[in-house]
């Protein structure tokens, strides 16, 4: 039996730890520049934990419709989002142990107002495999290749569900800032500021049947 080796994904706006539970043991990662966007999902929104709340931080964009290309949507930056962001992502982690190495890999990101919702995507998720330590290689591809060796997951990880109604994850506990509930599949920078390099070996012990 051939072994998997691609997957193909969505792109989101600081994944979920869900979504590298299901990428790593993949030797590529393709994504397609070409899809059309969607709204309320992953792609623009994230969720992070607050001292008394789970909080959606959502990337407001430009007049998005069903016919236009995810690549082509616009980030509306007449709403002061990014402020909103870093504050909240501040608030939120400021005090995590990994909180100042990997911040500022982040705010680099943010920093060059980059015009393009799919660009800013693609150099997130771009930091989030460098800390994790992720070897697989990211590569855009329109021509996607339904190969035996690659597994599809486009449309598989929705926001408007829980992780629990899909077979992926099953969550590996670690400490969180706030709470006395651990809040499972937040952003996986949720992860990364409180674990650091632990949290490629949370993310192997997250999935599901390992």
């Amino acid at each position: 039996m051939n072994k998997e080796t691609t997957i193909i994904t969505d792109l989101f706006y600081l994944p979920p730890i869900e979504y590298f539970v299901a990428i790593q043991d993949f030797e590529e990662i393709q994504i397609d520049p070409t899809e059309n966007f969607q709204k309320q999902t992953f792609r623009n929104r994230t969720h992070i934990l607050l001292a008394n709340k789970e909080d959606v931080l959502t990337v407001p964009v430009i007049g998005s419709s069903k016919k236009q290309l995810y690549k082509d949507v616009k980030i509306d930056y007449s709403q002061k989002w990014k402020n909103v962001h870093l504050r909240g992502i501040q608030s939120a982690y400021g005090k995590a142990p990994f909180f100042e190495y990997f911040f500022p890999y982040f705010d680099q990101v943010f920093g060059k107002n980059l015009t393009f919702l799919f660009d800013v995507n693609m150099e997130l998720l771009t930091v989030c495999l460098k800390l994790l330590k992720v070897k697989s290689k990211l590569r855009l591809e329109s021509r996607i290749d339904f190969s035996p060796k690659s597994a599809d997951i486009r449309g598989i990880i929705q926001a408007k569900e829980r992780y629990s109604q899909r077979d992926i994850m099953t969550p590996d506990i670690y400490p969180q800032m706030f709470g006395l509930d651990f809040v499972p599949n937040l952003s996986i920078i949720d992860l990364l500021f409180c674990m650091g390099p632990e949290s490629k070996e949370v993310i192997r012990q997250s999935k599901k049947n390992h």
